[in-house]
């Protein structure tokens, strides 16, 4: 058994599993830890737990951050500002179609990472030139979804709080059109998009939830036999658990799922 602790690096990153040894680690402390970029700057979002650990390969918390440590990340974070503003220049100069929105450096200051979006492919080897001359340091250019966009800017989504990829996801599950038909929403690309532009993420959270409700429930143009007669399914309510039946004499009969006592039709 080994103790584990997790590990995130931003406000809703990915929490990692790290070894945390003999330290005394409550959610909220900051750390510093081995990872495959070098050394990271992160805080406990577990606290370490006894894990059956065989078959991984976890890295290992180095110390809890000193004071010292957090003066070096403040110097680091001018030095990703200053990066930023330099390699925008450069991009500007040499016409460059990408959209760098974020640099980030290694706690031991051993690489740079800028992150970027573009429609396609760029040819950025004289731009990694300049900045290697610049900075004398190893580069890496990554190209992100504009999903990672919107998550690194933040933002107001339609419902008036802040998006949830900035707020609390730590990763973006697929989503799809289908997904709002089950929830009957409008297909307006406008009212179901986020500011990213792409489907809101937050059609997975209920879908689920739609899919095993409405299994119970009677299908729309469905004929069945209650006590109050015959009617044909019009309507669904999903959240309410209740559907709403157009009768015989045309009149229209709202029932709780709960409710129905469905007759079997004779054959």
């Amino acid at each position: 058994m080994t103790k584990v602790a997790g590990v995130k690096f931003k406000r809703a990153g990915k929490i990692y599993d790290f070894k945390s040894d003999a330290f005394v680690l409550n959610p909220g402390d900051h750390v510093i830890v081995e990872t495959e970029q070098g050394l990271g700057f992160g805080i406990v979002a577990k606290p370490p737990a006894e894990t059956d650990s065989k078959g991984k390969k976890l890295k290992q918390i180095v110390r809890i951050a000193t004071k010292e440590d957090f003066i070096r990340r403040e110097e680091l974070k001018q030095l990703e500002k200053r990066a930023q503003g330099f390699c925008l220049d450069c991009i500007n100069d040499l016409g460059l179609l990408m959209n760098l929105f974020s640099v980030e450096c290694t706690f031991d200051r051993n690489k740079l990472t800028f992150f970027y979006t573009a429609d396609g492919r760029i040819d950025f080897r004289e731009l990694i030139k300049l900045l290697v001359k610049e900075y004398s340091i190893r580069i890496e250019m990554r190209q992100v979804g504009i999903r990672n966009l919107s998550k690194h800017c933040g933002g107001i989504g339609k419902c008036g709080r802040e998006i949830c990829c900035s707020s609390f996801m730590s990763g973006f599950e697929p989503v799809s059109i289908k997904m709002a038909k089950e929830q009957r929403l409008s297909l307006n690309p406008t009212k179901i998009s986020g500011v990213c532009g792409r489907l809101m993420c937050c059609l997975t959270f209920e879908n689920q939830t739609y899919k095993q409700l409405k299994k119970k429930m009677p299908k729309l143009g469905k004929t069945i036999t209650i006590e109050e007669g015959q009617g044909k399914v019009v309507r669904q309510n999903v959240l309410k658990e209740s559907i709403t039946l157009l009768m015989e004499d045309r009149t229209e009969l709202e029932k709780k799922v709960s409710e129905l006592k469905i007759i079997p039709t004779p054959k």
